[in-house]
């Protein structure tokens, strides 16, 4: 199950001679026998037009299925395309599925009032991951700090829900002062001295999760 947003078709639409409605769409697969599958499909696009839905697409054979999933793969390619010469940065995080959709929409507030250029959200969103891509002049001092507020308004939207910094971006450096805040000083020290213990000459990806030992 994965969404792609306004934003993130906006820059599909187009792309390399792709053609999609601009709304935010979001694409599932169903795993199992043909009938049971059909049958899943055809319950989702009831709920789907019950609460608001339209456009439903389906497909069954391999080059269709794989015409529509191209969208959610050329999606990071699109939006490059689309903003030449700009930088871009991705981050994520994951929630519990239930508060999904409010996070999701308060994102995309907080992007407009923050007046970033664009920030694109798409990601897998069957598990409450998904992905900001925000666009942005690396050399615009504000426009670094505003993406550093947008990342850090999404940070603790998530945690404040019970969810987690990051689903599979990983911690690296960026995200270091935010694993203090999830987990506690007294966890994450608990994890230096692991590293430490395992690697007390700090060669093995040094300074990333932790921090300095």
């Amino acid at each position: 199950m994965e969404l792609l947003d306004a934003e993130t078709m906006r820059a599909l639409d187009g792309y390399q001679g792709q053609s999609f409605r601009v709304a935010p769409t979001v694409f599932f697969e169903f795993h199992g026998t043909e009938a049971s599958a059909a049958e899943q499909a055809a319950l989702l696009a009831e709920i789907a037009a019950d609460n608001g839905g339209s456009d439903f697409e389906s497909a069954t054979l391999a080059e269709d299925r794989a015409r529509l999933w191209k969208a959610r793969h050329d999606a990071f390619w699109a939006v490059k395309a689309k903003f030449p010469g700009k930088d871009l940065i991705a981050t994520d995080v994951c929630v519990p599925v239930s508060r999904l959709a409010g996070i999701v929409d308060a994102t995309s507030a907080d992007i407009a009032e923050l007046g970033l250029e664009a920030a694109p959200i798409f990601g897998h969103v069957g598990d409450g991951n998904f992905h900001v891509l925000a666009v942005f002049d690396a050399g615009d001092d504000a426009d670094v700090a505003r993406v550093r507020e947008m990342e850090g308004n999404l940070v603790r939207r998530a945690l404040a829900a019970g969810g987690t910094c990051t689903g599979e971006h990983g911690i690296g450096t960026g995200k270091i002062k935010y694993l203090d805040e999830e987990f506690g000083p007294v966890a994450v020290d608990a994890m230096r001295c692991i590293k430490k213990a395992l690697d007390p000459q700090n060669i093995l990806n040094p300074d990333k999760v932790v921090g300095r030992l």
